[in-house]
């Protein structure tokens, strides 16, 4: 039994199969190149230089119980391997690749040696247990090589997202610098985040359930994750994707609002607790505003008046405060009208008016409490 499989390869193998070579290199680097028609011209040389690399060193081998892949070589591959992993390429098309060189060389040896002299059935078996070992030792390295350069990115993707989490816990970044960072964690643009505040045991699970959507930060008594405006912020599916994780979801806001919509999870938090369904900073708005919280307030009245906003100023007033009064004598139109000292008609044209823009919100008795209450601490007009 001897120690390597090339051991075993008969002694003039290197010297028929070296005329070959220039040919084998260019005959493999061009089968790779047309399995991968996309990857470049660098990945075009990289792949030459590796070839012609693999089967001189291939050539050395025969008849040595030398190990495969000396560091200088080996790490030739290595750098294949990184390479790949850089253009987003995994292991797959590489391992593909090495198998199609591995037929090739397997060819050329046999057809160099049957060039010189006839050929046993058992070169044969050893020429291919040799190509399969010695392949396979070139699949290690570039496999090593792609491992590192995933667990480097890995890395500096980690970091990354700490940068972006900081920038929008703690407020105040340069609108520049906050994109910047979160086109660099793949967020192509920047608009509403919302925070959802979880028990610290659900951080990993929230990293792998929401991936390259959210961003989780652990602060030592629970976690937040950031996640990004998107089908996945949907109510809906948050509804469904946190069934059961004892979670608070904060409100939608603007992203240099993060660390108020964080703040207002965390008072929905004390107001309501938590339990299996998720609760909804957005269904406890009126309550906090009730407890003195002006930020919910601010997000209740901007949601409520959100239809009238692109309505000229003093159009948009005289609504509202027709409205404000229509609430408040329980939609008496002839209360209204001498309120304001306006003919009954006024009240309805304006009426009419805020029924389109408002819709249902006007008959559901929450919408009708909610616009109560920030029309009562709205800056009088």
């Amino acid at each position: 039994m001897t120690s390597t499989p090339w051991e075993r390869l008969p002694a003039d193998l290197a010297g028929a199969l070296r005329p070959r070579l220039p040919d084998a290199v260019r005959d493999i680097a061009g089968a790779v190149g047309e399995m991968n028609p996309a990857s470049g011209a660098k990945f075009e040389r990289d792949v030459h230089t590796a070839v012609r690399v693999a089967l001189d060193r291939f050539a050395d081998l025969a008849g040595t119980g030398e190990p495969a892949l000396p560091p200088r070589i080996r790490e030739v591959f290595v750098a294949l391997g990184a390479a790949e992993a850089r253009e987003n390429r995994g292991p797959e098309s590489l391992l593909a690749t090495l198998r199609t060189a591995a037929r090739m060389l397997l060819r050329t040896a046999s057809q160099s040696l049957a060039e010189v002299r006839p050929v046993t059935v058992d070169e044969i078996i050893d020429l291919s247990d040799a190509t399969s070992a010695y392949v396979d030792e070139l699949a290690a390295a570039c496999t090593d090589g792609l491992a590192r350069q995933l667990r480097e990115q890995a890395g500096e993707g980690d970091r990354r997202r700490r940068q972006v989490a900081d920038l929008l816990l703690r407020g105040g970044a340069p609108p520049d610098v906050a994109r910047e960072a979160a086109l660099g964690i793949g967020w192509p643009s920047l608009e509403a985040v919302v925070p959802v505040l979880l028990p610290l045991d659900q951080a990993r699970d929230a990293r792998f359930r929401f991936g390259g959507d959210g961003i989780v930060v652990e602060r030592g008594r629970d976690a937040v994750l950031l996640l990004r405006s998107g089908p996945r912020a949907e109510r809906a599916a948050l509804a469904e994707a946190l069934a059961g994780r004892d979670a608070v979801v904060g409100p939608a806001l603007g992203w240099p609002e993060v660390p108020e919509a964080v703040r207002l999870a965390e008072r929905t938090a004390e107001l309501a607790g938590t339990g299996p369904d998720p609760v909804f900073a957005d269904d406890h708005f009126a309550a906090l505003a009730l407890r003195g919280e002006s930020g919910a307030l601010a997000v209740l009245s901007a949601r409520r008046l959100a239809p009238l906003a692109g309505l000229r100023a003093g159009q948009r007033d005289q609504l509202l405060v027709t409205l404000e009064s229509w609430l408040r004598h329980w939609g008496s139109r002839t209360a209204v009208a001498a309120e304001l000292f306006v003919h009954p008609q006024t009240v309805s044209y304006r009426l009419n008016r805020l029924r389109d823009l408002l819709g249902d919100d006007l008959d559901d008795p929450r919408a009708r409490f909610e616009l109560s209450l920030v029309l009562a601490y709205r800056p009088s007009i």
